[in-house]
């Protein structure tokens, strides 16, 4: 008789921990609030425009196709992505404008050819970078941190006798400011701590293990759009029998003499051998985890920022706009200021403009193409959101009014919102932090909930609130670490 086992989300790294769940053989029912998989990886439709709804930047595709070979697939019979050329273009105010080519060697020379900085620096940062990765990948992002064997095998000893080369003592932004000479390279390497919601001026430069993924490794988009992750993964362990439960909210957590039991779902316990929790961990512990012993430490820590995202369907081709496209702020700390000390929103943000129906036409009518236009904003601390929204609309549009020289409100067919109060309702990220505890002190990869509990046995915990971290390959790593703990 198989084991049965119970998911708590249905996230990405919910859908992974199903799939890796029922290849060990057990019976796996997931239980969903949302009537539709994927967390925030889901997608948005407004009349002919089609939006993918969260994350936007697809690096380490072989976290996905490892879980399609792992169940004896070929991965291309579910899911196609191609490699960017362009990872991004960057606008400043004063009419600068940057092409960030795939290519190494094509990103420094432009960056020399186009703001005098050093092509061989560039390089240099990005061997730091593959270093960084390199030395800490092992330790930080394949295993348990909270495993005594993590801390005594050879990978964790090499990376002791390198710790003083790896950034942890500097923040990224010092390292960068040594790095290059030129303000708006800073400012371009900078942009890699919003990546987990962390300001770069507080953050350790250790962060600067993120340019690597991009531009070592690369950036990718999937032929039919980001959301397609969910589909391909969704459809996969539905092969895999796994049973999902849509518009089912979770109550509780049962749990007898220190052992699961199972969950409270509608008023009915349903019992199993184990359960995985793939939500938010600091809201589970004020909600369906509340009767167990609270990690006050962890729950206390600062959280990530959020965003702010318009989703526009604009009538109109802008043909100097590609996937992923970034409009500078004239002040950087100063909008992080704003962000993580003021808690509102700069009044002159740095604008991420995420647009598919450069690579998937479909997206939007003929002529037309589909915004996410999004920026950074602090996490729900019960500002007056609904003033905020309105005069961060007005800057937003302005500043690309400005850059473009265009009338972008001229231009909107359709719109939708997501801010802080949307995102934790939709997802229950708590505050509406997009990454959950911040990273803004050294400490950062100590501070998430590991992957088990230390006083439940078989409950386990994955998703981007807990180790290793946020975004699609971290919860994706998160998964398969959990799963690893899990005897077949």
């Amino acid at each position: 008789m198989k084991k049965k086992s119970l998911i708590i989300g249905s996230g990405i790294a919910g859908i992974a921990a199903a799939i890796r769940l029922a290849m060990k053989g057990y019976e796996v029912d997931v239980f969903e609030a949302n009537s539709y998989p994927g967390g925030k990886l889901s997608e948005i439709t407004l009349g002919a425009y089609r939006f993918d709804a969260g994350p936007s930047l697809f690096t380490l595709p072989e976290q996905v196709d490892e879980l399609f070979r792992l169940a004896g697939r070929n991965p291309c019979d579910f899911f196609e992505y191609e490699k960017l050329d362009v990872t991004c273009r960057y606008f400043w105010e004063d009419g600068t404008r940057l092409k960030a080519y795939s290519d190494l060697n094509g990103f420094a020379e432009e960056v020399q050819t186009k703001l005098g900085e050093s092509a061989s620096a560039i390089r240099e940062a990005l061997r730091q970078s593959a270093f960084i990765y390199d030395s800490l990948a092992p330790l930080f992002m394949n295993r348990s941190l909270h495993k005594l064997d993590t801390w005594t095998n050879p990978h964790a000893l090499k990376s002791y006798l390198r710790m003083g080369k790896l950034g942890i003592f500097s923040t990224m932004n010092e390292a960068n400011q040594r790095q290059f000479s030129h303000p708006k390279v800073v400012q371009l390497f900078n942009r890699y701590a919003t990546y987990n919601g962390s300001n770069p001026f507080e953050t350790p430069a250790t962060l600067n293990i993120i340019p690597h993924l991009e531009f070592n490794i690369g950036a990718y988009f999937p032929k039919n759009g980001m959301h397609d992750i969910t589909l391909s993964l969704f459809r996969l362990s539905k092969e895999l029998g796994v049973t999902y439960h849509f518009g089912q909210r979770v109550a509780q957590v049962l749990t007898e003499n220190g052992n699961v039991k199972g969950i409270k779902v509608n008023g009915k316990e349903i019992h199993a051998d184990l359960v995985v929790n793939n939500m938010d961990m600091v809201n589970s512990y004020k909600t369906i985890l509340k009767d167990l012993k609270q990690p006050g430490f962890l729950l206390n820590q600062p959280k990530s920022s959020s965003a702010l995202i318009f989703y526009w369907g604009i009538r109109r081709h802008f043909p100097e706009l590609d996937l992923h496209n970034i409009f500078f702020s004239d002040n950087y700390a100063l909008e992080f200021e704003h962000i993580f000390k003021r808690g509102t929103i700069y009044e002159d943000p740095t604008i991420y403009l995420n647009i598919t129906s450069t690579h998937k036409p479909d997206d939007a009518p003929e002529g037309c193409m589909n915004w996410f236009t999004m920026i950074n904003v602090p996490n729900n601390q019960g500002q007056d959101w609904d003033d905020l929204i309105a005069v961060a609309k007005r800057n937003v549009i302005h500043k690309l009014n400005r850059i473009l020289k265009t009338d972008v409100e001229s231009l909107i067919e359709v719109e939708e919102i997501l801010d802080p109060r949307t995102i934790e309702f939709k997802t229950s990220s708590a505050q509406g932090a997009l990454y959950g505890n911040s990273s803004n002190n050294k400490f950062a990869a100590f501070l998430r909930h590991a992957n088990y509990s230390s006083s439940i046995k078989n409950l386990y915990f994955c998703g981007g609130s807990v180790h290793p971290g946020g975004g699609i390959p971290l919860c994706l790593l998160s998964a398969k670490i959990m799963s690893e703990m899990i005897e077949g």
